[in-house]
């Protein structure tokens, strides 16, 4: 099976755990083993650091640095895409609050540049309470899963949540000039539809492909978008839901200075998620439920991607088995093995993997370094990148 989109070399410099690292894998499916705090986590959070966004953890960029480094750190990426060989890398100077990317050697010029050649999606454990956490994780998950289909998603987020916070701040300072607010509820409005209907398209896509049971033996999920600015859509075209979201905005301006924040928008939009056959919310479902519920929509999603985009994003699944049974693990991994896509997982136990031997590469993590497991047979050919 081939995979059009793989990472083949991740270079890290005073990154955690790792002063240097020069790491090559070369299969399609990753198993990373060893103890808790062998570092295993850092690396798909290195990796997941290469797309847009804060990465997996959302960590400050001080917290990621090296302890007793020089204060800042550098990640880089070779990858095989279908528009042919990518490098990428992003970097934090010392005493800085932001990080730098080089893609191919130049400054992109958006995170779309970045997105429209590389896409990832991650599941951590600390991802297992999605469904109870505020709607702001949910938000996040469902844009991450966004921007591998429509790699401009992420100019418009961060368009939008820019003037949200410029109108936030005039309104607050209580003495905004009408024009400059209506300027920054343009701005809002414009991508700010385009945001919600970015994100109900895709998870209208993804709820057909769940309802087809697409993932099976996971429980299909049912998924919707509960957004007030989103409904706009329903019975308007773009354009008249954006004059219609102005209007809000502008009668909403004593309200919101009042409160302190915008009271409707995009940014109060939440993913609702359904266990299908309980007619039962997420929420209310056990734990090993909701976790494969997560599962599903992941899967689902990097089968669309595939179809859509001719490669599909790149897994990072941290501790992946945790709260799953038995029969879903084996069908966890047996799903693996049939998508076309690269996939790293990280376990403490190489034991759980063992069903994917001679369809995996084997890696031991700790000390600052990764090298192959040699109790993990290599992967067949069909495997190998």
């Amino acid at each position: 099976m081939s995979v059009t989109l793989a990472l083949t070399r991740l270079v890290l410099t005073d990154f955690r755990g790792y002063a240097s690292l020069d790491w090559r894998p070369g299969g399609r499916i990753l198993c990373i083993t060893g103890p808790n705090g062998a570092g295993k986590t850092n690396l798909i959070e290195a990796i997941s650091l290469l797309v847009p966004g804060r990465g997996l953890r959302a960590a400050k960029l001080s917290d990621i640095a090296r302890r007793d480094g020089p204060g800042g750190f550098a990640v880089a990426g070779r990858f095989a895409t279908p528009e042919g060989p990518l490098a990428l890398g992003t970097a934090a100077e010392p005493g800085t609050t932001g990080r730098r990317f080089q893609l191919d050697g130049e400054t992109p010029r958006t995170q779309a540049d970045i997105a429209a050649r590389l896409a990832a999606v991650w599941l951590t454990p600390a991802m297992d309470s999605l469904f109870r956490d505020a709607a702001s994780a949910r938000r996040r998950f469902l844009d991450r899963l966004v921007y591998a289909f429509d790699p401009g998603h992420a100019r418009e987020v961060g368009a939008y949540e820019t003037a949200l916070a410029s109108r936030n701040r005039l309104l607050g300072a209580g003495s905004a000039d009408p024009a400059w607010l209506a300027g920054l509820e343009d701005a809002m409005a414009r991508h700010g539809i385009a945001v919600a209907a970015a994100r109900r398209a895709l998870a209208a896509r993804l709820d057909a492909a769940l309802a087809a049971g697409t993932v099976a033996p996971f429980p299909a999920a049912r998924l919707a978008v509960e957004c007030a600015t989103a409904a706009m859509l329903d019975d308007a075209p773009a354009l008249a839901a954006e004059q219609e979201l102005r209007e809000r905005l502008k009668a909403l301006r004593r309200a919101d200075q009042a409160a302190g924040s915008a009271q409707h928008g995009p940014h109060r939009a939440d993913l609702a998620v359904t266990h299908a056959e309980k007619a039962l919310p997420a929420a209310l479902c056990s734990t090993g439920e909701q976790k494969s519920l997560l599962v599903a929509i992941v899967l689902a999603h990097a089968q669309l991607v595939a179809e859509a985009r001719g490669a599909a994003p790149l897994l990072l699944l941290d501790e992946p088995a945790t709260h799953l049974d038995q029969s879903h693990r084996s069908a966890l991994l047996e799903t693996l093995a049939a998508l076309p896509a690269q996939a790293f997982l990280t376990g403490t136990d190489s034991s759980l993997f063992t069903p994917l031997a001679g369809r995996a590469e084997g890696w031991l993590a700790g000390g600052g370094k990764v090298v192959p497991d040699p109790a993990f047979p290599a992967p067949d050919s069909a495997f190998l990148l």
